[in-house]
């Protein structure tokens, strides 16, 4: 599932090539909103939170989606072909006099009102990349669960929004934690919180997800993705478990020297 960084950038590449522009086709191949038509009116802005997208479109109507796993927004010029009824993983066609940007296998679709959007959205703790970030509600949320893993509490949107798997077993590691020690033993949560957002801030503008700070392929990470292979620190061969229970079961990785469990 695409990370907190990966969707910001996403909505602002949206944000750049839609906002401000009239819409000329909107069509959504979603049942409940078959018959929804909003050509004709103009985008307001496309914002992120977390990993939910928010295209506002006056007078007031958002359309909210959620990538998941596979999901993705494309930007085309607008001279380009449109894709037809058979085109069954699309699910939404929006296109100005300029652009024409699909929106393919997403997980979630909506079209509520914009003074509605707490009903999709306001379950999410603080961004991570958002212009309201609060390092202490973080902090309080994530403490709200001593015993549960830290991996988990991470990775739990309510708590703080715009962590997935690949930074999950980053941010441990950097923080020398187990994915496994309980919240309540694994140390500075404030320290861990602005790392969080340190490491989501720098990334955001590329893809790579890159915490080795060296961007080169195979070593972008320090433990994800690496089972079986040597700690870039200490040479112990890198872990992975699973975690959490089906159908929200993840996976992390961690160097058992460095990541001693508590």
């Amino acid at each position: 599932m695409p990370e907190g960084d990966t969707v910001w950038r996403t909505a602002a590449r949206l944000n750049d090539a839609l906002a401000g522009d009239r819409l000329v086709r909107f069509d959504l191949r979603v049942p409940r909103y078959a018959t929804a038509n909003l050509a004709g009116s103009t985008v307001r802005e496309v914002v992120s939170r977390g990993k939910h997208l928010l295209m506002r479109i006056e007078p007031g109507v958002t359309l909210h989606s959620h990538l998941g796993m596979d999901g993705s927004w494309r930007l085309n010029p607008a001279t380009g072909r449109v894709p037809g009824p058979r085109a069954n993983r699309v699910r939404a066609i929006l296109m100005t006099e300029t652009w024409l940007a699909v929106g393919s296998e997403l997980a979630r679709l909506d079209l509520l009102r914009t003074d509605r959007e707490n009903e999709v959205v306001g379950h999410l703790g603080p961004d991570l990349l958002g212009a309201d970030w609060d390092p202490a509600e973080a902090v309080e949320r994530l403490a709200g669960s001593q015993d549960r893993p830290i991996a988990e509490a991470l990775l739990d949107q309510r708590n703080l929004a715009g962590i997935g798997n690949v930074y999950q077993a980053e941010l441990l590691f950097l923080r020398g934690v187990h994915p496994m020690t309980p919240v309540g033993s694994a140390g500075d949560l404030d320290r861990l919180v602005g790392l969080a957002r340190e490491v989501l801030m720098a990334n955001r503008r590329s893809s790579g997800h890159v915490t080795t700070g060296d961007r080169r392929p195979g070593r972008r990470h320090w433990v994800y993705g690496r089972a079986g292979a040597p700690c870039r620190r200490c040479g112990t061969l890198i872990e992975r478990g699973r975690f959490g229970a089906a159908p929200q079961e993840r996976t992390s990785f961690w160097c058992p020297q460095c990541q001693p469990l508590r």
